[in-house]
């Protein structure tokens, strides 16, 4: 086929592109997304879809309509910690999200799964093209905020995220330990490539706060988060404690009726910084 030199309508990687080709995956016809943030970290284990549930709990309580598109796909766990077992309809138009108790819409691997302890055995390409559909495939009925549970690190459904959904800014979190500055410098520096705002960094298991007396203990070490927010220009949206009655709430699918509310001051940061 001649070439036309009009790359913006053309899909050919070809020596003569003159313009990067856009990624970005269509938004489905029904749908509406206002803002989509990402909940990112270098490694595993320190608490992103925690933080990904308490954010988008928080900012539902405030009055904004919020959703979770889950996008650790080997790893879902976004359903467990809002006691959701059932799986997702649709119709000839698309798939509906599965909505929570107090009207949070969600969409995860395991919400498709005949049973949800089966485990996901696929390469690459394929769970990237999962993402990709939970974009593109799904209704999202006027969300106000959608939070992305990603998997850990910076592979390929990292970067298909970041190429394919319009995210308007990321959360990084971490915990109090001595790889920390390494773990969030490898976020930091994905984010800045894929020219992603970094909106700050929540610490995770920042320290144990002793019922009887009040008195703080630093479990996992002496924080460094506030000197490795500024080294990074970036700030700490939250130190998140070590709570018991946190954790039993996400393993007993409750988490919407925990009542506490450490979130509350990273939801205001975030609603000012992406509504500026």
């Amino acid at each position: 086929m001649a070439c036309d030199h009009d790359c913006s309508s053309c899909g050919e990687s070809c020596a003569s592109r003159t313009e990067p080709q856009d990624l970005r995956a269509k938004l489905h016809k029904f749908s509406s997304v206002k803002k989509v943030i990402g909940v990112v970290s270098g490694k595993g284990g320190v608490g992103k879809s925690l933080v990904t549930s308490t954010m988008a709990v928080t900012l539902n309580r405030k009055g904004f309509k919020t959703a979770i598109l889950d996008a650790d796909i080997t790893g879902p766990s976004i359903p467990k910690a809002f006691g959701i077992h059932e799986r997702a309809k649709g119709n000839d138009d698309g798939i509906f999200p599965v909505t929570t108790e107090t009207g949070i819409d969600m969409m995860s691997i395991n919400l498709l799964l005949e049973n949800e302890t089966d485990p996901v055995i696929w390469r690459g390409a394929i769970i990237s093209g999962t993402v990709r559909q939970f974009w593109s495939d799904v209704i999202w009925a006027n969300e106000d905020y959608m939070f992305v549970d990603m998997p850990p690190g910076t592979g390929d459904v990292a970067l298909t995220v970041f190429q394919s959904i319009p995210v308007d800014g990321i959360i990084i979190v971490t915990s109090p330990q001595d790889l920390v500055s390494m773990i969030v410098e490898k976020a930091v520096n994905m984010a800045k490539m894929m020219n992603i705002p970094i909106l700050g960094i929540v610490e995770n298991m920042s320290y144990f706060e002793c019922p009887e007396c009040g008195k703080r203990h630093q479990i996992y070490g002496e924080s460094k988060i506030d000197e490795i927010a500024e080294k990074f220009g970036t700030r700490v949206l939250a130190k998140l404690p070590i709570d018991p009655d946190l954790a039993r709430s996400v393993d007993n699918g409750t988490v919407e009726n925990f009542e506490g509310d450490y979130m509350s001051d990273a939801a205001d940061i975030i609603i000012k910084e992406l509504n500026e």
